[in-house]
Order: C-alpha cells, then structure tokens, then sequence
C-alpha cells in the first residue's frame, strides 16, 4: 500500500485505527490526538489530516467506554488553539516581508492589500467559521497572520471557533457516533464531512468572484 492510498485509508478508516492504537498504547492516544490536530492546524503544509472526522471518532470511541471525554476534549481544545496559534505566527512573521513588496508579475499588491482589509474588517467569523471547513481551516489563521490582522482579535476568534468546533462535533460523536445507522455508514459520513463543506466553500469562492467581477 502506497503512501497516498494509506493516508485515504486512515482517514476513511480512523475508527479503527484508533481503536488499535488504544489497545496496544492506551493514554497515549491523547497524545496522538493532540499531535494530529496541532499538526493540521499549525502547519500550513499539512492541510490533509483528518480533522472533523477525527473529532466525531472520538466522541464516539467515548461514548464506548474506550476514551474519556473529559480528558480527550481538553487535550484537542489545547491542540486547535495552539495550531491556530502556531500558524498565525508563521504568517506574521511571513507578513512584513510581504508588505514592502510592490506589484509585481507574481505579486498583486492591490489584491493583498484587500485581503488585509478584509481580515481587518470581516476575520474573526473567517477564522471561526473556516474551523469547520477541511484545508480551508489550515490556510485560515496563516493568512490571517500575513495579513496581519490584530493578534488579540485573532486570539478571540480563534478560541471560540475551537470551542464550537472540538465540542460540538465530539458531543455528536458522543451521542450519536455508536448509532448502528451511524456504524454502518460511517464512511459514507466521513466523505460527506470532507466533500460539503469543501464545495460549500468553493460555491462560495465562485459567488464573491462573480461580485467582484461585476463591481468591476
């Protein structure tokens, strides 16, 4: 099994990798945890993690009996802020850079300079709401950080989106994860956490380019 066909198998099949992995490492799943959502939050590169499958798993895994809420939704609620943060950091630390470039064939200083003005003005519902959307979560805070939105601002957002997004689709997991429809279909379910938000994303991409193009 190649590398690719891997990733897809754990991500379709998560439920069973974390079961495995309790059963011969026990605790040491909420470092796992911890470790796969910083890592899709933190680095800008690592975009293809699971991230709300992940967190549905989970709840569900504890609605068995084999993890414990109580300790798993703290640990990802560390690790969602701290990633945000993390990757916040890098585009800041990108952003200066950026802003003494000029326009160029490979760089529209108008376009960026919008950007930053959205962010100034619209960020913080981006930031909570791209919590939500598959890779669009981990390009979200770097971008914010490049634009150079206000760190307290971004601070705030960024810890309420974690908040929305780690407990209420680990509640549902909870609640609903053990379901025998939900059991059966589960892979079905994990597509459908991966394929909506996404084009929901991209419908709405395609809606603010057609504004802007008849603003134009």
């Amino acid at each position: 099994m190649d590398l690719i066909a891997l990733a897809i198998d754990f991500i379709l099949h998560i439920d069973r990798y974390l079961e495995a992995f309790v059963v011969h490492y026990g605790a040491w799943v909420y470092a796992l945890l911890f470790l796969i959502v910083f890592v899709e939050t933190g680095v800008v590169v690592m975009p293809f993690l699971p991230g709300d499958s992940l967190l549905f798993i989970v709840g569900a895994l504890a609605g068995a009996g084999l993890l414990q809420l109580g300790i798993a939704v703290p640990v990802l609620l560390a690790a969602a802020i701290l990633g945000d943060q993390c990757n916040y950091a890098i585009g800041r630390a990108i952003g200066p850079r950026v802003f003494q470039w000029e326009s160029s064939r490979f760089f529209n200083r108008r376009a960026f300079d919008q950007a930053h003005a959205f962010y100034e003005r619209y960020g913080g519902i981006t930031v909570v709401l791209a919590r939500f959307m598959p890779f669009i979560r981990t390009f979200a805070p770097f971008v914010a950080g490049v634009a150079a939105m206000h760190r307290g601002r971004f601070t705030a957002y960024n810890i309420g989106g974690a908040v929305l997004w780690v407990v209420g689709i680990s509640v549902a997991g909870y609640f609903f994860g053990n379901l025998p429809w939900v059991r059966e279909n589960l892979e079905k379910i994990i597509w459908g956490m991966i394929l909506i938000p996404g084009l929901i994303a991209i419908f709405g991409a395609w809606r603010a380019g057609g504004s802007q193009r008849s603003a134009a």
